[in-house]
């Protein structure tokens, strides 16, 4: 299923529980956003998103706080976390997604390889927090990965 499939489940999800839902993210630049945006009727679930590429911005629009960087970093199921919950506040959402990662193809290390990506996903008084490692399978591949995981995420969530 590719993102624009998952993207109208999501969407059918959300409208029959009656939810909406918000977007937090970082080395995806606003794709997950744009894949629920891109459907058509998506205005009655999805209200607003973030892109919080720095960490000034990760804590100027959804409050991460500033100590989770030197101590986890920017690529962080902490940071993601944090991220995801700050995001359900702020925008009054009842289910955040959050992504922070290493597209690549700079930027790995030893710890933190180029393809490693931090997912978050917040609903009211649950949030959980994963690491999925794609590879150094190009910045575009890491970054449409990423999408299609969010969202089979969310869609997981819904389910349950």
């Amino acid at each position: 299923m590719d993102s624009t499939d998952l993207a109208i489940r999501l969407i059918d999800l959300l409208k029959a529980q009656k939810k909406t839902v918000t977007t937090v993210e970082s080395c995806t630049g606003g794709l997950i956003a744009g894949a629920i945006t891109a459907i058509s009727g998506s205005s009655e679930v999805f209200e607003t998103g973030f892109v919080t590429y720095s960490n000034a911005a990760k804590t100027a629009l959804v409050g991460v706080p500033a100590t989770l960087f030197p101590l986890h970093g920017a690529v962080s199921e902490e940071v993601a976390f944090a991220m995801a919950e700050g995001a359900l506040k702020t925008a009054g959402a009842d289910i955040a997604l959050s992504v922070t990662g290493i597209a690549g193809p700079t930027g790995g290390s030893i710890e933190k390889p180029v393809g490693m990506v931090c997912f978050g996903l917040s609903q009211r008084g649950k949030t959980l927090s994963r690491t999925q490692q794609f590879g150094n399978i190009g910045r575009d591949s890491v970054r449409a990965e990423s999408v299609a995981y969010a969202l089979k995420w969310a869609i997981e969530a819904l389910s349950v």
